[in-house]
């Protein structure tokens, strides 16, 4: 099954801490989120305790999550780091604010992956459900063309696909830049 993300049908959660606001493009109940948010002012993040976090900058610059281990960087763009959710973090801007792309999950429950494919790229869909999300400050290119086996879906800037029950279906990155979510059921 294939479904088109509308930007017009995300849902703006207040974040967990009260700093800001996400913005969910598709989840799963209380088991898995995609989405995007600003960071404005630096801060801590909110606690996910059992969650596995994945991240990436999408627009800005200058992004560090300080954690008790040493600090977690997130300044080039489009480069996914991973968390676990319960990690005490505070964010760091060193150039104003940025847009982050999110994924997380409850561990007990799924295994998430994030990546980014550019034209030319191919993968290999597995179990699960995958998100092929376009993001909007690539507005300058306006759109994303994904192919799924022999059919393209024209995606324009902040929109997406939610892709499921189509395990070893080949994928292609045509056009633009896509931001990919994975989230894998965990065997019982």
């Amino acid at each position: 099954m294939i479904s088109l993300l509308d930007p017009g049908r995300y849902i703006r959660t207040p974040w967990k801490n009260g700093g800001g606001i996400s913005v969910d493009i598709a989840l799963e109940g209380d088991v898995w989120r995609f989405g995007r948010t600003s960071i404005a002012t630096p801060g801590p993040f909110s606690d996910y305790t059992g969650f596995d976090r994945m991240q990436l900058l999408m627009a800005g610059s200058g992004l560090v999550l300080e954690t008790p281990g040493g600090e977690i960087d997130v300044r080039r763009p489009f480069k996914p780091v991973r968390f676990a959710g319960e990690t005490p973090i505070v964010s760091r801007l060193e150039a104003g604010p940025v847009e982050v792309i999110n994924l997380m999950g409850d561990r007990s429950r799924v295994r998430i992956d994030l990546a980014v494919s550019a034209p030319g790229e191919t993968w290999r869909l597995g179990p699960g459900v995958h998100i092929a999300y376009c993001p909007p400050t690539l507005a300058g290119q306006g759109r994303a063309v994904v192919r799924l086996g022999e059919a393209d879906h024209h995606l324009a800037a902040d929109a997406g696909l939610r892709i499921e029950d189509q395990a070893g279906t080949i994928a292609s990155c045509i056009a633009g830049l896509i931001v990919r979510g994975s989230v894998t059921c965990v065997s019982r």
